[in-house]
């Protein structure tokens, strides 16, 4: 059994869910001291006390202790043992924080995971769980994960500061994963969306989409956005409304950009029409900066930043021993951007059941 002298450690609490996901996928403990040590309100916040509790669920034998103060965390992986589960997150966080790291773990799980997490389907913080339905579920079947029981859906839709929100995700086991390579991204081909509202008029949605389709008409005719409100218990706890943009290119390449309105009582209120045009210039920012994310065999980026959160996933898995790492920077035609990097990454998952 490993002990807290074999653990790697880190001080502080920046990208705390990469590092107990990569401890969990390799089995080896971790030992976080100095999280937020010198703070007001010290050590670790309700959202990632829920975060280590969904951890603790998916896994079995898992061995967690926290000091008093919550400024030290020591965390050795059990088994990735799955099954059907529920899990109520902390509504300061989306769901979308906590399902990140779920779709990194759900794979390499002894049974299909079968979970329904509540909380805050929509923020302006964390990935909504209609953006990860676009982007992270189509690239992941790229893997080799797929099936009916890979599912993401949203049954009920909730706004912070309230919640309410419910979303049930099933993905199969799958063990090894099929390579793949998405070196050209291709070109854009489409866009889709969702305009989404809760707790006020339906027409807030539909003046969101004309608004966004104002801007994307001029770039590209192929454009369609759905609109979804939701009423009674299925619109959660808290009024809003949002909207989310995805992008995908002719190999299969998703881009994406969403806003929400501000929560109820915090800021100053926000016009739907403002909203959809300032999202869809988001888009176009991400279009325009064109950054490609990770796969298993490839991964291009504009530029290379190392203290990023792309550039700090990579750094990690390499640290953990989860892949090999080769950075090698190549010569771009004069259309691409200057200072691209080409990462070679052979990867070796060293969980197994």
């Amino acid at each position: 059994m490993a002990t807290q002298a074999h653990s790697l450690s880190y001080s502080g609490c920046n990208f705390l869910r990469q590092r107990l996901v990569l401890s969990t996928l390799s089995g080896r403990p971790v030992k976080i001291r100095k999280i937020r040590a010198r703070d007001d309100n010290p050590g670790l916040r309700d959202f990632e006390a829920s975060f280590i509790r969904l951890l603790d669920k998916v896994t079995n034998g898992s061995r967690i202790e926290i000091n008093q103060t919550g400024t030290t965390l020591y965390y050795q992986p059990g088994l990735l043992y799955g099954g059907s589960l529920e899990h109520d997150c902390s509504v300061l966080r989306g769901i979308g924080y906590y399902l990140e790291s779920l779709l990194c773990l759900a794979p390499f799980m002894k049974h299909p995971l079968r979970i329904v997490l509540r909380g805050v389907t929509n923020d302006q913080v964390d990935p909504s769980v209609d953006v990860l339905k676009a982007t992270a579920l189509p690239l992941l079947k790229q893997f080799g994960i797929d099936g009916e029981s890979f599912e993401l859906k949203v049954v009920r839709r909730g706004m912070p500061p309230g919640g309410g929100g419910e979303v049930f995700f099933s993905c199969p086991v799958r063990k090894i994963l099929k390579p793949i390579q998405l070196i050209d991204p291709g070109k854009i081909k489409r866009i889709r969306g969702m305009a989404y509202s809760v707790r006020v008029s339906p027409q807030m949605a539909n003046r969101i989409v004309d608004s966004a389709r104002s801007i994307l008409n001029k770039f590209l005719p192929d454009i369609y956005i759905y609109t979804d409100h939701m009423k009674g218990i299925n619109s959660g706890k808290s009024p809003g409304f949002g909207l989310s943009l995805v992008a995908e290119t002719t190999n299969g390449t998703f881009l994406s950009a969403e806003l929400a309105s501000n929560p109820q009582g915090q800021g100053t209120a926000m016009l739907p029409e403002d909203l959809g045009r300032n999202c869809a210039r988001l888009l176009l920012e991400e279009i325009y900066r064109w950054t490609w994310e990770v796969d298993v065999s490839h991964y291009r980026t504009a530029q290379w930043e190392p203290t990023g959160t792309a550039g700090m996933w990579v750094l990690y898995l390499h640290k953990w021993q989860i892949i090999s790492l080769r950075v090698k920077a190549q010569s771009t035609s004069p259309q691409d951007r200057k200072h691209a990097v080409w990462i070679r990454l052979l990867f070796f998952f060293l969980y197994s059941s």
